[in-house]
């Protein structure tokens, strides 16, 4: 009973046999078992075992380890010869058996895979292609026993020659056609790397021939071209070229992006993936090659995300060769999901996946190459336009030489000087007292300067006007002797006076005196314009509180700051109608000198990425107290500098630019004058000062 029972259930879980009738069949029913690698054993006690798994299928995605897989198919040749060719679409398969089995004998055997001699194939390609004979009219067993460390995908068809050579034919002309885009890229853009000698054409042609060679070690052409026989290559190619051409892709884009400029954290990210493809490249070479490919699919995954995710922040920026390059790296990434999905047996094996690695290469480097010229554009039009604007500045800079006095500035550098030397010797001192010593010396050295020069100038500006009027009578009495001569004189006296005059070239001389005049009057209306902000400036050693014009003091402040100031930055005034405040008016001045000054070096350090740079200073009255916002557009602050910048001996400068103590002084100042300081910042927003004071020191206007 037991036996009828046991004969009942092999007959339902036989397999049935494929028929072979026509020229191709793909054989989509077979079983399977999974033996791990230290297990394997021979064909007879194969033949034996009956726990083969059956599975109705095109293919099978056995993973990527080193267990040895045996495949079961049953045939019957129904067709008018016994001559047939077993096909198997996958290329990067090791080592193969194959035992062709009718009534338990072996009739043949036959090895295959992509480590046995090249040149011993039935069809000289980079397929796997048994040429077997079956018995006709009767069904045979076939057993095949498949050893890889590579992806374990199988599909096996039972075909004729003829179909074999049109399948090869096709791939080969599919090859040709990505062969072509890729040389021809990799010659154009190494043409424009010995043209414009820009790295980052060596990079691309680096990375171009490194797609090619991946792609064909993963499809088996290099195998095929380059090294039949060579089983270390063989077995290692395609891991160690996937993992180059990656290396490589993220050179270029790190270059391509400057990512360590705009995404500086996220930049440092690519340096440990770097030492991840380290890993799978010493792996492969020394150890375990299927861990490295099992690493560099999972590696593979998150790399793509990693740098669309840096290619998205960059693009955010608003850097305009970005978004090619986003396009570029989106097709490609798509190719690498469904190949790295394939490949772990999440998806399906076909056409499409087996293809789409090349088909998305080939995309990218076209794409990639469109992103290359289009960030020539970019570098030319910025070029242009840089040259245009230092043009405008340097032409800028050549008129305020002209009008600017050489004693003055002179003076002004070696008193400046002495300043700094003063301000380095305070830097370890604490707040309070760097903030006295510093108001004093400034307001000594200030007066002095304006007392100097006052002098002078005052000689200067006020003998202009008694000279221009004893000249005017120079002139009448020239006039008088031209007039006069023209009527009494000889005509050869006549004659010797018009010579003196062209000789000296008299009209010229008067006009040239006239010019003269007018430069030395408007350069000494200048030079008391400049001691006048000086005066006001030279307020800052004063202790008494007294009603000041705070108009006045912003306006003096920029006058001094002004030779610091570069071209490129605006100072844009909104000023309101402001009553009389009650302060200690130096050191208000004080105040609006560090922000600002800040605010200049925030914008000077960041001139080539702000559009339009400006400082903007506006004024407003509201009730008892007065406001003065002083805003600059520069790159803003992070929330834990905000946080920190009123401590004393805080800074964000560099070694001896900066002392940390500016603002720890102005907070000091605004808090003794019963006023407040907030201050409003966001990273590429800006940063905007507020100062409140109030009108009155004292209880004085309500006595």
């Amino acid at each position: 009973m037991i036996s009828i029972i046991t004969f009942i259930w092999a007959f339902f879980q036989a397999l049935n046999p494929v028929i072979l009738n026509g020229e191709t069949v793909l054989l989509d029913r077979y079983e399977y078992l999974i033996l791990e690698e230290d297990k394997d054993i021979n064909f007879q006690e194969i033949n034996e075992r009956n726990d083969f798994t059956k599975i109705d299928q095109q293919s099978k995605n056995f993973g990527i380890n080193n267990d040895v897989v045996w495949l079961k198919y049953v045939v019957e040749n129904n067709s008018e010869n016994e001559g047939k060719y077993f096909y198997i679409n996958n290329s990067s398969l090791d080592s193969l058996e194959l035992f062709v089995v009718s009534e338990n004998e072996i009739l043949e055997s036959y090895v295959g895979g992509r480590l046995v001699d090249f040149y011993s194939k039935p069809i000289l390609s980079k397929s796997i292609i048994f040429d077997i004979n079956l018995p006709i009219g009767k069904t045979s067993e076939i057993f095949l026993k498949v050893k890889s460390v590579n992806k374990k995908i199988i599909t096996s068809t039972i075909t004729n020659r003829n179909y074999l050579e049109n399948l090869i034919n096709r791939e080969n002309i599919l090859f040709g056609i990505f062969t072509g885009v890729i040389v021809g890229l990799f010659f154009y853009n190494l043409f424009l790397f010995f043209s414009v000698r820009d790295k980052l054409y060596l990079i691309y042609v680096i990375h171009t021939v490194l797609v090619w060679f991946a792609q064909s070690s993963i499809l088996g052409f290099t195998q095929e071209i380059f090294w039949p026989n060579v089983v270390w290559l063989n077995l290692r190619s395609g891991v160690i070229f996937s993992s180059l051409v990656s290396i490589v892709g993220i050179w270029f884009l790190r270059v391509f992006l400057s990512t360590d400029k705009f995404i500086p954290k996220l930049d440092k990210g690519f340096y440990f993936i770097y030492l991840v493809y380290a890993f799978i490249l010493v792996n492969a070479f020394f150890f375990s090659i299927t861990v490295s490919y099992q690493t560099l699919l999972v590696t593979q995954s998150i790399v793509v995300l990693y740098v669309l995710l840096a290619a998205f922040a960059v693009q955010k920026q608003g850097y305009r060769p970005a978004r090619y390059y986003l396009l570029a790296w989106s097709v490609f990434m798509l190719g690498i999901f469904l190949f790295v999905l394939s490949e772990m047996g999440i998806i399906p094996t076909n056409d499409l996946t087996a293809y789409i690695m090349p088909l998305g290469s080939a995309l990218e480097v076209v794409l990639l190459s469109f992103a290359l010229a289009d960030k020539i554009n970019i570098l030319k039009k910025e070029k242009e336009k840089e040259q245009a604007e230092r043009l405008r500045v340097l032409k800028e800079n050549e008129q305020l030489i002209r009008e600017q006095n050489t004693m003055l500035e002179e003076k002004v550098r070696i008193r400046t000087d002495e300043l700094e030397q003063a301000l380095r010797n305070l830097q370890n001192t604490q707040s309070q007292l760097v903030s006295q010593e510093k108001m004093a010396s400034l307001g000594q050295l200030t007066a002095g300067i304006a007392h100097e020069i006052n002098n002078p100038i005052n000689f200067v500006s006020s003998n202009i006007t008694p000279l221009k009027r004893d000249i005017a009578d120079i002139m009448e009495v020239i006039e008088f002797y031209r007039e006069t001569g023209m009527s009494e004189f000889k005509e050869e006296s006549k004659k010797k006076a018009k010579d003196l005059e062209e000789e000296l070239e008299l009209d010229y001389v008067l006009d040239e005196v006239d010019q003269l005049l007018k430069g030395m009057e408007e350069g000494a209306k200048r030079t008391v314009e400049i001691v006048k902000g000086l005066r006001l400036f030279s307020r800052v050693d004063e202790q008494d509180v007294k009603k000041v014009d705070i108009h006045d003091g912003i306006n003096s402040t920029i006058i001094l700051l002004n030779s610091s100031i570069p071209g490129k930055i605006r100072i844009v005034r909104d000023f309101a109608e402001l009553p009389m405040v009650e302060c200690l008016a130096g050191k208000i001045n004080q105040v609006f000198m560090n922000i600002i000054n800040n605010a200049v070096h925030a914008l000077s350090d960041h001139i080539d990425t702000v559009k339009d740079p400006k400082i903007e200073i506006r004024t407003k009255s509201l009730g008892d107290h007065v406001v003065v916002e002083i805003e600059d557009n520069g790159p803003g602050m992070p929330d834990h500098v905000k946080q920190r910048i009123f401590e004393p001996f805080f800074t964000t400068k560099a070694v001896g630019k900066g002392t940390g103590l500016g603002l720890s002084i102005v907070y000091s100042i605004i808090e003794n004058h019963k006023g407040t300081l907030e201050v409003n910042s966001e990273v590429g927003q800006g940063t905007t000062f507020i100062i409140t004071l109030p009108i009155y020191q004292s209880s004085s206007k309500y006595e």
